[in-house]
């Protein structure tokens, strides 16, 4: 007995020591991999950018890639994109940027930020080049602006128009005897469609043609712009079906040739004077965000607060990448608004909206802000609903031409389950209450002729509430604001021509507005939230919604549209939106 004790014990000393020292080895591993790593660029060096590769508005950290040191460690916000691309003009290393154009999972709008920062980056002198074996309408769209666009020879190029469909789960509900209650204001507002309705309302074909019209015209006139080509013979070209293959893309200009990737290599060798030994050194974004130092103006006093807002409202203090919660937003808005040093707030907004209370509370603080500094709001690819809640109150708004927004509407659903529980699953539910309505809201049964009455009352006064701030923000007469809303959906064109927005423009275009209201010439950005490199921040990243929610989106598919908008279903019951109609798919 003695000797097994000896043995235990020895044993568990071990297997603590083994431990220790594992944890001290993984806290190097995790240490060394979050320190930052000294990059050095080589002359010659070609910038890669990759049109597959999602930017949000900050920058996503990989924790497992950086514990590997494999690329990318992390993947540059849009901001940190364009301001990337900027920096490559005049750096010296960089002779050119090589554009891998092959799927992009971008909105609209991001793709303008980053495809007006190449343009930039053209004037500079130095070369763009795109390649691609098989290049949606997206891709193309980048690549379209390069000195040489090359396609494989038995790729091709997707050129036929743009589409939008929606799911309907009216029948589906009705087959699982699932009632949604649903109450809205705004004869557009499409949020609860596909709920309720097995196509799409003419209210809806009407808001949807209009603004896919206005990003499709959009998309031709910038394509035809860099190709040479006049949009009325684009729109030829994908009416007609006539870019079948990739030697129909050459046949109509929409390429410079048809080449395999070595050829692309060898050509981009030639243009840097390389020898056929020479090997071109190429360098991801994420390397060269490591290289430099974006950082300007480093000593001045003066600030200008960005506060990157994107993804669903909601209430709550959570601090989840891509969620606007109000009760970590107005913390963010409070800090930049009390810092004296900070002169100017830029609100960047990349939302389809969320809780409606949630975007009241937002919206106040930022008037609260707008008391003593200027707010502009730079839309990204959706300001709508409530993030046009929480824009309508700014000094001046920026959007690009294919942003989506407006949407002035609100709705709710609450869910009758009692048919499901009963007669799918054979549950059923009694209760005692001390109150008429104690249990309001309860999804067991359907609602009263008068409790439906509550809901739409609260609704309207929402409704109206809303309105009322794009009138006080906006200095327009009710009567307009109440023309344009109705929960419609604007392009940032249209946006524009009704007074929505202010001027046409992405990120930089809003920052210099709000340094010119501010009357400052000299000053650094301060980013909100702030970065963070840290073990902690590091290891919270494992398993985000972020993650998670690409990881369903991969494995489903096409079907992801049906999860996506039962998920909504589920999170939006009870509660009073002010959100787009649904996530907007445009192919």
């Amino acid at each position: 007995m003695r000797s097994f004790f000896k043995i235990f014990f020895a044993t568990l000393l071990a297997f603590i020591v083994i431990l220790i020292l594992g944890v001290i080895l993984l806290m190097g591993v995790i240490g060394s991999a979050i320190s930052p790593e000294v990059v050095t660029l080589s002359p010659n060096s070609v910038l890669v950018l990759e049109t597959s590769q999602q930017y949000n508005e900050q920058k996503v950290s990989n924790p497992v890639n950086a514990i590997l040191r494999q690329e990318p460690k992390s993947v540059p916000g849009l901001n940190d994109m364009i301001r990337l691309i900027k920096h490559a003009e005049t750096d010296d290393d960089i002779k050119g940027i090589y554009l891998k154009a092959e799927g992009n999972a971008n909105g609209f709008a991001t793709n303008e930020e980053v495809r007006n920062a190449l343009l930039r980056f053209k004037q500079s002198g130095k070369f763009v080049f795109a390649y691609g074996e098989v290049m949606d309408q997206k891709s193309y769209y980048m690549a379209s602006l390069a000195d040489r666009v090359y396609v494989h020879p038995k790729g091709g190029v997707e050129f036929s128009g743009f589409f939008t469909q929606l799911t309907f789960l009216k029948g589906t509900l009705e087959k699982l005897e699932i009632q949604p209650q649903i109450f809205y204001d705004g004869r557009f507002k499409s949020a609860t469609e596909p709920l309720r309705e097995t196509e799409m309302t003419l209210a809806n074909r009407i808001q949807t043609n209009a603004y896919l019209g206005d990003l499709y015209a959009n998309f031709l006139k910038n394509i035809g712009a860099s190709r040479k080509i006049d949009t009325a013979s684009l729109h030829r070209y994908a009416n007609e079906g006539l870019i079948q293959e990739a030697a129909d893309a050459l046949k109509y200009k929409l390429v410079d040739g048809l080449k395999y990737n070595d050829q692309v290599m060898d050509e981009i060798k030639s243009r840097l004077g390389l020898k056929g030994a020479d090997d071109v050194n190429f360098v991801s974004v994420s390397k060269y965000m490591d290289a430099v130092d974006l950082t300007e103006n480093k000593d001045a006093d003066n600030k200008v607060a960005i506060i990157y807002a994107e993804g669903s409202i909601v209430g709550g203090d959570s601090e989840k990448d891509v969620t606007i919660s109000s009760g970590h937003f107005i913390k963010l808005i409070r800090e930049a608004r009390q810092d004296k040093d900070v002169k100017a707030i830029v609100f960047r907004v990349n939302s389809p909206g969320g809780s409606a209370l949630a975007s009241e509370s937002i919206w106040r603080e930022l008037v609260l802000a707008k008391k003593s500094k200027p707010v502009v709001v730079s839309m990204g690819d959706y300001a709508a609903s409530g993030g046009y809640y929480i824009s309508c109150m700014a000094d001046s708004i920026f959007a690009q031409p294919n942003t989506l927004t407006g949407s002035i509407g609100v709705f709710a659903v609450l869910p009758n389950l009692q048919g499901f529980f009963k007669n799918k699953l054979g549950v059923t539910f009694d209760g005692v209450k001390t109150a008429q309505y104690a249990d309001l809201g309860n999804t067991s049964r359907p609602l009263t002729d008068i409790e439906k009455k509550f809901i739409q009352n609260s609704v309207d006064g929402i409704y109206a509430t809303f309105k009322g701030r794009v009138v006080e923000g906006r200095k327009l007469s009710g009567a307009v604001v109440d023309s344009i809303a109705q929960g419609r959906v604007w392009s940032g064109i249209q946006a524009k021509q009704l007074g929505l927005v202010d001027r046409i423009g992405g990120i930089n275009e809003a920052i210099a507005c709000a340094a010119k209201l501010a009357k400052v010439s000299s000053y650094r950005l301060r980013e909100y939230p702030e970065s963070d490199a840290s073990l902690s921040r590091m290891m919270k990243s494992f398993g985000t919604s972020a993650h998670v929610e690409a990881a369903v989106k991969s494995e489903l598919g096409e079907q992801y549209d049906i999860y996506r908008q039962i998920k909504e279903m589920k999170e939006m019951s009870g509660e009073i939106q002010a959100k787009l109609p649904y996530a907007v798919d445009i192919r």
